[in-house]
């Protein structure tokens, strides 16, 4: 025998017998703590895409190797991390997203917030009769989302709703019941690898160009450009950071995520114009040196009962891609909901593309909901993704439903992954260029990660006179199809452009913060040929310039040697804003103007407005910033919150907290 085996014999001898019925009593114990995170043990459960891969075997695994009271504990703790996790933003609890970051990378992001009870001498056996949400307690008092306020809590949301929560001990006197007043229900439907929840590098697509430049005002006194109300950008970058991760810097529209949030701005009278413009002038928050031009629309509201009836063709893309919880599944309710919002004198279609296109449902009234929702649940994805075939079948579904006076919009829902046919961003513009003018809008609806091709939706969205959004939660999509339909699908005004002089007697430089993908010629303002911005009914648009006076420290650029005198507009003038927009119907615009004034002060909207400037410059890495950053966003943002019933506000200070921790 050899020493090996000397070893060998002696370990073994050393080396407890298992105990069986001590074993299948620790198992069945853990799998009960785990099921009650569930729900029940009896009730049906939704169960991995993925099969019993990654994560979902982890657990498993896991619990089939518990021997020890110590191991159970732990484990049974990072269960319950899985439903739930504390950000590392401080000290709020957050309902996960809907992919959530593995156990790893929860603990791995912010394990200071987390405390798991050890055993020790004086600790009680743990028995059959306790709860395995008290194995896991926040350090300090925080918030937790109110699953009661959210029928849709099935889908994991952002924060929304939520509700205040005593702060919870974790020393040995504490009772366990101290954290009966945590609800630990919002259990996720799938649990997936970590490689589905950060797509790869290099697999998105997204439509943005480099930061607009300093402008020398005596040599380019004008700027011009479109409106935007698209939010897609807002959404993608909430995705991101709610998986742990930055969003590339591309993918950060700064005019996106500024009028993403509802505004308080005045509203036209009764007779004016369908929008009015405000404007507001402050200091910089990032430079005390220079001022911020805030330019505020606000279009009027129309009474609901006033509009005309609506012909939706929903344009759904079912191809292999859209597979993903997040994708289909999520689409199909977030059309449900919107279902309710329609009238009995609208009508939907339903046209699906894959590998080819065709009709799922003719028009059909939208009072008959059974009908239409038994269309939407039956759609599956599979194939390729021919985007010009389902194109082409929409827009002559919508051509057969069109009526005097009546208002056609195609809905494309996708991720935006065009394969078969018109797939190139610049070919698809021209050919939704065409079809805009029968009357009949787009509007794009993305969905999904690890493929979105944002710039295509943006070209298609752009040129079909409709607004782009990405729907990452039931909540946004209550956000987008919902709360906010009448604007998304009524417009008020078109083609709406925006241009502003300023004078070089008193701003010596000026940068617009965002529109680069909306940005115009100077001889584009007055040329009615020249395709813009659609305004819905109660849209507001914000834009905001940041200009260095004359004088000031702040200038960038020498003056010149040889420069001419500024002649022209009152000295007292900072600039002069003026706004084209077509009437509804009308091929003619029309011109609203007003001066840019120092003493015009600004709206507690504008401030916030500005935070978030701020916000996504940071998030792009801008160079005009200096030593400003998170905490003074933060801070600022926090200040200026004002009315926020919906929680829109609050979530993005949560969304800088945790930007600013994955950017140490």
């Amino acid at each position: 025998m050899t020493d090996f085996d000397d070893l060998k014999t002696a370990m073994d001898a050393a080396t407890p017998r298992p105990d069986a019925g001590k074993r299948a009593a620790d198992l069945a114990l853990a799998r009960k703590n785990f099921d009650s995170l569930q729900g029940s043990a009896d009730a049906a459960r939704h169960t991995p895409v993925t099969g019993q891969s990654g994560l979902w075997t982890g657990v498993r695994t896991m619990l089939n190797s518990l021997t020890s009271k110590g191991a159970i504990t732990a484990s049974t703790a990072l269960v319950a991390v899985g439903v739930m996790f504390v950000s590392p933003m401080g000290q709020d609890w957050m309902r996960a997203p809907a992919l959530q970051p593995s156990l790893e990378h929860a603990l791995a992001a912010a394990p200071e917030n987390f405390v798991i009870p050890q055993a020790d001498e004086a600790d009680e056996q743990i028995t059959a009769g306790d709860d395995a949400r008290d194995l896991i307690q926040p350090r300090a008092s925080g918030r937790v989302i109110d699953p009661q306020s959210d029928p849709t809590v099935g889908l994991m949301e952002t924060p929304m709703a939520m509700t205040d929560v005593p702060a919870l001990a974790t020393q040995k006197s504490t009772p366990r019941s101290a954290s009966a007043g945590l609800d630990y229900s919002v259990a996720p439907q799938v649990l997936p690898d970590i490689e589905q929840i950060i797509p790869p590098s290099g697999t998105e697509d997204f439509a943005n160009t480099s930061q607009n430049s300093l402008k020398i005002t005596s040599e380019e006194p004008v700027s011009t450009f479109s409106i935007d109300v698209d939010t897609a950008s807002y959404s993608v970058v909430r995705s991101s950071l709610m998986r742990w991760q930055l969003p590339p810097a591309d993918a950060v529209r700064v005019e996106e995520l500024i009028n993403y949030f509802p505004y308080d701005y005045p509203a036209p009278d009764a007779g004016d114009a369908p929008f009015r413009p405000t404007v507001g002038v402050m200091q910089t928050p990032w430079n005390p040196d220079t001022q911020l031009v805030h330019i505020a629309i606000q279009g009027q509201m129309p009474a609901t009962a006033d509009r005309p009836p609506l012909n939706l063709v929903f344009l759904i893309d079912t191809s292999g891609s859209m597979a993903d919880p997040n994708k289909l599944p999520l689409l199909k309710q977030s059309f449900r909901l919107m279902l309710d919002q329609l009238r009995p004198q609208d009508q939907v279609a339903i046209v699906e593309y894959a590998g080819s296109a065709g009709q799922v449902l003719a028009p059909t009234s939208a009072s008959d909901r059974s009908t239409i929702l038994q269309a939407i649940s039956g759609l599956g994805a599979g194939g390729s993704t021919n985007g010009q075939g389902g194109l082409e079948q929409a827009y002559a579904t919508a051509a057969t439903m069109a009526e005097e006076g009546e208002i056609g919009r195609v809905i494309l829902a996708t991720d935006g992954d065009f394969n078969v046919g018109i797939h190139d961003p610049d070919a698809l513009t021209d050919f939704i260029a065409d079809k805009r003018d029968s009357g009949t809008y787009l509007s794009v609806l993305g969905f999904g990660r690890g493929n979105l091709n944002d710039a295509t939706m943006q070209a298609l969205a752009q040129n079909g006179n409709g607004q782009a959004a990405y729907i990452d939660t039931l909540s946004e999509a209550q956000k987008v199809l919902v709360d906010q339909l009448t604007g998304a699908l009524f417009p008020i005004a078109g083609d709406v452009k925006v241009q502003v002089e300023f004078n070089p007697a008193q701003v010596a430089e000026y940068r617009l913060i965002g529109y680069e993908t909306r940005a115009l010629r100077r001889e584009d303002f007055n040329n009615d040929a020249v395709d813009a911005g659609e305004l819905g009914a109660g849209h507001t648009v914000t834009a905001i310039y940041e200009v260095t006076p004359v004088g000031s420290p702040a200038q960038l650029s020498d003056p010149l040697r040889y420069d001419t005198a500024p002649t022209a507009a009152p000295t007292s003038e900072l600039g002069y804003l003026k706004l084209r927009y077509k009437p509804v119907g009308d091929d003619t615009s029309q011109l609203i103007e007003t001066p840019i004034t120092a003493d015009m002060d600004p709206t507690q909207d504008a401030q916030f407005a500005s935070a978030i400037a701020g916000f996504g410059q940071l998030l792009r890495g801008s160079d005009y910033l200096g030593e400003w950053g998170y905490d003074q966003a933060i801070s600022l943002a926090n200040a200026h919150r004002g009315d926020d019933p919906f929680g829109y506000r609050t979530q993005a200070v949560q969304l800088m907290r945790l930007a600013q921790s994955l950017s140490n």
